[in-house]
């Protein structure tokens, strides 16, 4: 599309060019100001979608610690409950590594269903003890299984959290008007086509670049649930107190 913008203005927007000196500096200072508009907002959304990548791998992290940390604390409840616990903390690790993988909307509609429907079964596994036994061990045992249903949340929401469309808009635009600007002051555009090719390339993988990391599920950068994966594998052995998961 870039590509086809460029021969526009060359084609068509280039007949109303005149030749004198002042329009050819006037179209310099146009150029100029446009393509460094333009490169700015490029790094400043590169920066945002950095930034939100970041934040997803590090929610992955604190959600693996969470998950962790309350099977182990599920060994103060009495021992038909925290073997159903732990039991039901494996369900649902396996939910979460899902979570991050690549599937269709059908089955992430599905993961995320039977993730509510493991959350409660472990709320109300830990609620009737709670209620009886409200003592400071007691107490742990509750705000780690909180914190394990908070993180879920708050991934999800981080998974929500994208470049707006209007800024994709904006994006779009500039660069449709800096690839006109470029045709419309291109001298021999057909002799140098390669040339003036390389210019909506590079906006082109910039824009992929972006949308790729941007997109937590699909594309090529997509973020690997490792630290899950790590606490998957390190649940078939007993764990220390001190396990850390930050791997």
């Amino acid at each position: 599309m870039f590509t086809l913008t460029v021969w526009f203005g060359s084609t068509y927007l280039s007949r109303y060019r005149t030749k004198d000196s002042e329009t050819s500096q006037d179209l310099g200072v146009i150029q100029a100001a446009t393509l460094t508009l333009l490169g700015l907002i490029i790094g400043f959304t590169f920066s945002m979608a950095i930034d939100r990548h970041d934040q997803r791998k590090i929610l992955e992290e604190a959600e693996a610690n969470a998950i962790g940390t309350e099977y182990l604390r599920a060994d103060f409840l009495p021992e038909n409950s925290a073997t159903k616990t732990k039991n039901l903390l494996n369900q649902y690790l396996d939910q979460r590594i899902l979570f991050y993988s690549k599937q269709p909307s059908e089955v992430v509609v599905n993961i995320r269903q039977k993730t509510g429907d493991l959350q409660n079964a472990l709320w109300n596994e830990i609620l009737p003890y709670a209620r009886t036994n409200q003592t400071p061990i007691m107490a742990l045992v509750v705000s780690g299984m909180n914190d394990v249903l908070n993180s879920q949340g708050y991934v999800q929401a981080a998974w929500w959290n994208r470049i707006p469309n209007t800024a994709w808009t904006l994006m779009v635009t500039i660069a449709i008007c800096a690839n006109l600007i470029v045709g419309f002051g291109a001298r021999n555009f057909k002799k140098n086509i390669g040339l003036f090719v390389i210019f909506p390339f590079v906006i082109a993988v910039s824009f992929f670049l972006i949308a790729d990391i941007d997109s937590p599920r699909g594309g090529i950068i997509r973020i690997e649930p490792k630290n899950l994966l790590y606490l998957k594998e390190s649940l078939k052995t007993p764990l220390p107190a001190s396990t850390s998961f930050n791997k």
